[in-house]
This record gives C-alpha cells, structure tokens and sequence, in this order.
C-alpha cells in the first residue's frame, strides 16, 4: 500500500490531458479516474494526520462512493479532510474514509464521504436571532447600509405601530358609516374580520419581503410574477360572490396575494426608474411616473362604472381585463433596458458570444431575456456557488479536477446523475471570479451540449438527461474549457464593455457556499 504522506500537489502534464474519449462504460470510467487518484492524488489532499472530531458535533454524512458491507472486515484507514465549506459563517469538512479490502475478499472498495460540522451546533435563541434578521435587516448588515438606516427604521417602525392601532378604529367606523349598526354583535365581527383580512395580507408582505436581494437580481422577472398573482388575487375576490361562507378565508388569501404583488412593484420601482433617469433627477422620474399612472388608473375607474351599469357578464369582464392587464404588463417590462448583468442576460450575451463572437446590444440583449419561468422549469442547468455534495457525484472527480484550478477563485464541475454543472466559488472569490465562473460554466455547458447532440445524432441515446453518463467523458471537456476560458475570457469583457454592459459588478445572486483553504482551519 502506499505511504499516505503529505505531498506536493501535480499540476496535470499538458501532454497527457484527455483528448477526446469513445464511449465506454461507468466502470471503466470510474476504475481510470480511481486508479488516478489513488496513485497521485488523495495523500496530496489529505491531512496527514486523523481529523479529530469532538462528541458535541452531529456528523451527516453524505456518501458519495462506494458502499461497503461492515461485517467483511475491511480495513479502515484515519479519516482525511478532502476540502471544507463555509456557509454563513458556518464551516463543514468534509471527511474521506478510505475503505481497503484485504485480500480474497470480494468487497467492492472505494472512498466515502461525511459532512462534519466544525462548531458546536448553534443555540436556538441565536438560530431564532439569525432567523428574524432575515426579515428585518438587508442582506450583508451592517456592513450593507449606512449608519443612518437604523434611526431611520426605528421610527419607520414606531409610526406604522401607531398607524396600525388607528387602523381598527377607522374600519369600524367607516363600516358604521355604511350601515352597518355599532350597537350590534355584527359591528364587531364585520370590522375584526376586515382587520383580519388586511393583517393576513401584511403577514404574506412581510414573509415574501424576505426575497431581499432577488428583488435587485430579477427584478423584471419578479415585477412581472407580482402582476400575475395581482390578478390571480383580483380572481380569488371575485370568487367570493359564489362561495360567500368563504368569505374570510378567501379574502385573507386574495389580500395576501395581493400584497406580495404591491412588495414586488415597490421594490423593483425604483431601479427601473433609475435605469430612465440620467443625472440627480430620480425623484422627479418617479414622481411624474407614478402621477401617469395614477391618471391612467383614475381613467380606467370611470371606464369600468360606466361599464358596471349595464351588467355585463362578471367572468367575461373579467377575463378580457386581466388579459389586457397582463399583455401590458409584459410588454412594460420587456420594454425596460438594464445594462446590468443578472443571469438571463448573462446567459443571452454568452450565448451570443459563443455561437458568433458578438456580444449583444443593451437593447438585443434585454429584448431577448426571458421575462417568465415558471418554477417548474428548468432552461439553464448551472448553479452557481453550490454546495460540495451537490456538485460531486463520488470523491474521486472533485481529485481529478482540482489541479485544473489552483489558480483560479473557483472549480467548475458536472454531476451526470443531476444533468447540471455546479461551479464552486472559493472563500477568496470576488464579483470578477463570479462573472467569470458563471462564463466558464456556460462554455462547458456548450462542448456538453454539442457533444450530447453528435451523439444522439448516431441514434446510440435515446434520453435527454444526462447530458452525458460518465466521469470520463466529461473530464475531457473541463479540459478543453479552461483553455478556451483562460483565452477568451477577457475578450468576452471587453466586449460587453464597449456595448455599454456593466462588468465591475454582476447581479448573477451566487449560492452562499464557499469553499475554504484545509489549511485555514
């Protein structure tokens, strides 16, 4: 058996980098890359002496290799840390067991993996602090704002207390005002069940005001959905006429839905504004803005009394509306021109680039991102800032791709078990190493693709997923992109630049996982 001693990482030899590979089976992919490991790698990874693990740490365990029966007799060498994660301060390793039949044994033998926390578990008082402080403070507090925001929320806070205790006392009597009798057990329940309809609606408010950060990521997306769920609710209150027994728990839903959508317009408000203006006049941008559609609003009112008096028929007034209400609102933000990159326009103008070497205009490239996705869609197979266990199907193909990116803030990988490719961001990553892991894994995506599409042409697949079967057959294709990114990285940011794209700062919303330096903890 080798000596498990710490070593010097290889840098791969350039002379024997995988060139393209026919097809062959899982197995015989997985003994090449395992004979690899074993011979130059897993000592070099690990540490060299057994990981110490406290009793008041809980270790999950994510097996990625093989399985092996305990009762055989196998021997077990010292856990070694293969690398370690962090998330929101908290820190993972993540232990290979490297598992050795003895001989005469027809055991199959192979690494496994266990995620062990590095802290005691948190407190539940703190984990409850953690939890309310994503609603209540921006992502990235305090260093996110500036000083004033505290003062400033504090009696934001305080003036919509007061102005929630009034708010009882005007329903109740706007309700007497209408007929409906004070002196009477119905007064109560009618005001409290409107009171209870408008809380549950601020209640979905602030659960969806948690999204934070998404709203500056995809905001056309977001703006759009508000409105379909503006109209989903707008539908929901009508059907309270058919079922009116229903009445409070259909309006708290409508109300709720109703609420999520006015979060998103608020939120996205602004930064849409901001893209029209150009120098210091935001505010009056907006203000002429909101008074258009204000006017706009009032004139539709009038339209629709007058239209009411005749009695038309609810579901086809009804219908007719949220078509015209929806179609205008996609085209409203379809007509919106951002010259930042989130990750549909990223997507389009690497595409582009790709497929032609142009990147697109501002406006060809907002005019072809994609406004709706449906959560069950699933366009773009990347994911960006991943954890470890998602992205690695077994230990061994995270060992045969590391040299390929010691030099770099990031590893760009492909599960063919998830038909996705993971790209891992390091602790050390910054916006640049962001952008141009997001690049990377849109190349890969395309020799994946390309060769997915040869082989399926041959009539020897018959299946969309996996793009491909077998570690080996992707390993080439890491290969054969990082020289291509290493080249054409930089050209591609150039340029975006010259057509007007922003590439100081991307809003292409990472995971929060980073991987950490063994030899920072």
């Amino acid at each position: 058996m080798d000596q498990l001693g710490p070593r010097p990482i290889r840098r791969l030899d350039p002379t024997m980098a995988p060139g393209p590979l026919k097809p062959s089976t899982s197995l015989e992919a997985r003994d090449i890359v395992r004979d690899a490991v074993r011979a130059n790698a897993v000592a070099t990874l690990a540490s060299p002496t057994a990981l110490p693990l406290r009793d008041d740490r809980i270790q999950t365990e994510v097996r990625l290799g093989a399985t092996v029966d305990p009762g055989l007799g196998l021997a077990l060498a010292a856990p070694r840390v293969l690398c370690c994660e962090e998330i929101d301060g908290r820190r993972w390793s993540y232990v290979l067991d490297d598992v050795e039949c003895p001989p005469g044994t027809k055991a199959r033998k192979g690494p496994s993996l266990r995620a062990v926390p590095m802290q005691s578990p948190v407190d539940p008082l703190e984990e409850l602090m953690s939890f309310v402080r994503s609603y209540v403070v921006p992502e990235g507090f305090p260093d996110s704002v500036t000083p004033s925001y505290v003062p400033y929320m504090r009696w934001r806070a305080l003036k919509h207390f007061f102005g929630g205790a009034m708010g009882v006392f005007t329903t109740r009597t706007l309700l007497n005002s209408v007929g409906v009798s004070k002196n009477t057990a119905a007064s109560g329940a009618v005001a409290i069940n409107w009171i209870l309809k408008d809380g549950a609606g601020r209640v979905g408010k602030m659960l969806y005001s948690r999204q934070g950060k998404k709203f500056d990521y995809d905001l056309k997306q977001l703006r759009f959905t508000g409105d379909l769920l503006m109209e989903l609710g707008a539908g929901v209150e009508l059907a309270t006429a058919a079922v009116p027994q229903l009445f409070l728990p259909l309006a708290c839903v409508a109300n709720v839905l109703k609420n999520v959508a006015a979060v998103t317009s608020t939120s996205t408000r602004t930064p849409i504004y901001k893209a029209y203006a150009k120098g210091e006049n935001i505010g009056d941008v907006t203000a002429k803005g909101e008074c258009v559609a204000n006017i706009a609003d009032l004139l539709g009112t009038g339209l629709s009394i007058m239209i009411s008096k005749r009695n038309p028929s609810l579901v086809a007034s009804f219908t007719f509306l949220s078509c015209g209400y929806l179609f205008s609102s996609y085209q409203e933000v379809k007509s919106v021109v951002l010259n930042t990159l989130n990750r549909e326009r990223f997507a389009v103008a690497v595409d582009s680039f790709i497929k032609t070497g142009i990147v697109p205009s501002l406006r060809e490239g907002n005019v072809k991102e994609n406004i709706f996705n449906p959560p069950w869609s699933n366009r773009t197979p990347i994911v960006i800032g991943s954890r470890f266990s998602e992205a690695f199907q077994e230990p061994s193909s995270f060992v045969a791709i590391q040299p390929l990116f010691e030099e770099e803030r990031y590893m760009i990988t492909y599960n063919p078990s998830k038909g996705k490719i993971y790209a891992l961001l390091k602790d050390q990553a910054k916006s640049d190493d962001v952008l141009k892991a997001a690049f990377h894994a849109h190349v890969l995506l395309s020799f994946i693709c390309s060769s997915h599409s040869k082989f399926r042409s041959t009539g020897q697949s018959r299946y969309e997923e996996p793009l491909l079967a077998t570690n080996a057959n992707f390993l080439s294709h890491i290969t054969e992109s990082c020289k291509i990114v290493s080249s054409s990285y930089t050209t591609f940011k150039n340029k975006a630049t010259e057509q007007g794209w922003i590439m100081s700062h991307s809003l292409l919303n990472p995971g929060r996982a980073r991987l950490v330096s063994t030899l920072q903890h």
